[in-house]
């Protein structure tokens, strides 16, 4: 299954709604991937097993279920999960990408992958439907996450603030 959706993280028609900076939301990305638990409150535990300069690998604990996956960094431009196959886990990928087709106007592309054929998902299309659903209202919980540590001052405008 290949899906992806887009959020709007500044709405600049709309005076109410604090504007995020792209550096505020570069960085709540990262600590997406390197603090997960802030946004899976579900997950048990993650561990940060090998660290390089723009890539991180992770074992994530859900229980039971252990999945190791590896994320790549491109500092203000995307963040990009790789889930190796593993077990009875099929290879997939998640990127996050931040554009911004004007100043301030910030979205986030979320693009995932599931590495199944067409014919695949063509016999899954009715749990893929329930996946796509899931994705998106985990991703509007992140960037939910990431506004509320915006206004909790836990990410600051530019790193001199």
């Amino acid at each position: 299954m290949k899906f992806e959706h887009l959020i709007e993280i500044n709405d600049l028609n709309n005076p109410l709604t604090q504007v995020i900076t792209r550096e505020q939301l570069w960085r709540g990305l990262v600590v997406r991937a390197e603090s997960p638990k802030f946004f899976v409150p579900y997950m048990d535990d993650c561990t940060i097993t090998e660290r390089a300069d723009k890539a991180i690998s992770r074992t994530l604990k859900f229980g039971d279920l252990i999945i190791n996956d590896k994320v790549q960094f491109d500092p203000q431009n995307y963040v990009h999960y790789d889930v190796a196959a593993q077990n009875d886990i099929p290879h997939s990928t998640l990127r996050m990408s931040i554009e911004e087709p004007q100043p301030h106007a910030l979205f986030v592309r979320f693009a995932y992958d599931d590495g199944h054929t067409a014919a695949e998902d063509a016999e899954n299309e009715m749990y893929n439907e329930y996946r796509r659903s899931a994705y998106q209202e985990a991703d509007i919980d992140t960037i939910k996450v990431i506004r509320e540590m915006v206004e909790e001052g836990l990410l600051p405008a530019s790193l001199n603030s």
